[in-house]
């Protein structure tokens, strides 16, 4: 069993610093949380594309974690089909990143299963299991069927918010997301701002489907459980189904409904991005 390092629901305990100068840039962020500074994180996601966003994802990686926001950088993964090739590219540069994973208290088995295999493999030493607010949970989802009459503020008790305080003492973070998945992600850039005056990087947003599946067979690399299954894509068990072949690897999520994203992608949130 994997040997977490968890933060709960409530107050994070920690402050986050304002956005860091970036070393030999010159860019000074004004107070996190500011107009200016939602403004000037544009303007620093902007300069830093323009400098890093062509580097091959490997190199990317590196850079951002050894160079540019070295000690202020986390990874959130949520240990998905595609999620072992940017943690072993993570972990081939510093085992010791933190991944920050959310347990919604709804996830398959065999995902936190494949969660402690690939840790195991990979040798990440620093897992941070973020759950929801226990009384949160008990005043808005006592049965835990919210999912049912509300989607979005089920995936706000159980992702947004907890998201939100274990990104708080981090400048920038790391997600997985691809343009080929297609909706609002086809436009997504690799280096871009998000809420909160937070950078994200997307090393993988270029990559095809093919270049994924070849990297796993590269680097033999652990498969989901699920996935043979039929599922592609894979969060909670009651919003999860299996595709078809001739569907796009999302269709699974929240079928039968106008939801698409679980709301860390928003700009509306404190969190902009992810591993939903």
């Amino acid at each position: 069993m994997l040997d977490e390092k968890t933060e709960v629901g409530g107050s994070c305990g920690a402050r986050r610093s304002t956005l860091a100068s970036e070393a030999g840039n010159g860019f000074v962020a004004p107070a996190a949380g500011s107009r200016l500074a939602a403004e000037a994180a544009v303007d620093h996601a902007r300069m830093l594309n323009g400098r890093y966003g062509d580097l091959p994802a490997a190199a990317l990686v590196g850079v951002m974690l050894r160079q540019v926001f070295r000690g202020r950088i986390a990874l959130v993964s949520s240990f998905g089909t595609e999620s072992a090739v940017l943690l072993d590219l993570v972990a081939q540069v510093d085992p010791a990143t933190p991944i920050l994973f959310l347990d919604t208290g709804r996830l398959f088995e065999k995902t936190l299963r494949y969660r402690d295999a690939v840790a195991e493999r990979l040798g990440l030493t620093d897992i941070r299991v973020l759950r929801p607010d226990a009384w949160s949970l008990d005043a808005e989802d006592p049965r835990g069927e919210l999912w049912r009459a509300d989607a979005d503020r089920c995936c706000q008790l159980r992702k947004v918010l907890p998201l939100t305080r274990g990104l708080a003492r981090f400048d920038a973070w790391i997600t997985g997301r691809k343009r080929f998945q297609g909706g609002e992600r086809r436009r997504l850039a690799t280096i871009e701002a998000g809420a909160g005056s937070r950078i994200k990087i997307n090393p993988l947003a270029s990559w095809t489907p093919t270049e994924i599946a070849t990297y796993f067979a590269d680097r033999n690399l652990p498969r989901h459980g699920l996935e043979a299954d039929g599922y592609r894509s894979i969060g909670c068990i009651p919003c999860t189904d299996p595709v078809n072949a001739w569907e796009g690897a999302r269709a699974g999520r929240w079928r039968h409904s106008h939801k698409t994203e679980c709301g860390i992608h928003g700009r509306s949130s404190d969190v902009d991005g992810g591993g939903c």
